[in-house]
């Protein structure tokens, strides 16, 4: 027992270091990935919705809602959703699909290549989502293919092929950016 005790008292329980504070703009980040998370269907608990609200909150993000959606106490977890959507509609970030389903994925599509364009979406998980869950739904439309294609070369990428991620990227972000003009071109013309 004299040992066991010397042991304990030589080497000191120490506390978990604490966790680095996000910046405003990774909280941003993080409310974006969980936005297209939801928007795709897929389950995000409450306490991560929570979590990402108390992160922002810390980073100096500013919403009128967010200090409610950061304080919820595990017995008000079902508010969780319904407060994270008011934060992301106060910091404009809410995605809002129309009511027809193939309107809703084409809708998805502008809007995941606008975050590819601007730089708040990794060209890689973008292009991937594109083609993954919007460009098979929709029978791969033509318009979607160089977005498509672009996934396809950042997939699969390897060293030897003599051209860089970087190059990859960016050929992903003007694909996205072109397919926003043709939106843009098309809606000017109706």
């Amino acid at each position: 027992m004299a040992a066991a005790a010397a042991d304990v008292q030589a080497f000191p329980f120490q506390m978990p270091t604490e966790k680095t504070l996000m910046t405003s703009d990774e909280a941003l980040d993080q409310f974006r990935h969980i936005a297209r998370e939801r928007a795709f269907g897929r389950h995000v608990g409450s306490d991560r919705l929570i979590q990402a609200g108390l992160d922002a909150l810390l980073a100096g993000v500013e919403s009128p809602s967010l200090a409610m959606l950061a304080g919820l106490l595990r017995r008000e977890e079902p508010e969780a959703p319904e407060l994270f959507d008011q934060v992301l509609e106060e910091l404009g970030l809410l995605f809002h699909p129309p009511e027809d389903p193939r309107a809703a994925q084409w809708a998805m599509a502008y809007w995941i290549a606008g975050q590819i364009a601007d730089g708040t979406l990794d060209p890689a998980p973008g292009t991937y989502l594109i083609w993954a869950d919007i460009a098979y739904d929709l029978g791969y439309p033509e318009e979607l293919a160089p977005l498509v294609s672009c996934a396809h070369n950042l997939d699969g990428w390897e060293e030897s092929w003599g051209v860089s991620v970087e190059e990859l990227n960016g050929e992903a972000v003007a694909a996205a950016k072109q397919f926003l003009r043709q939106r843009s071109a098309a809606e000017a013309g109706d």
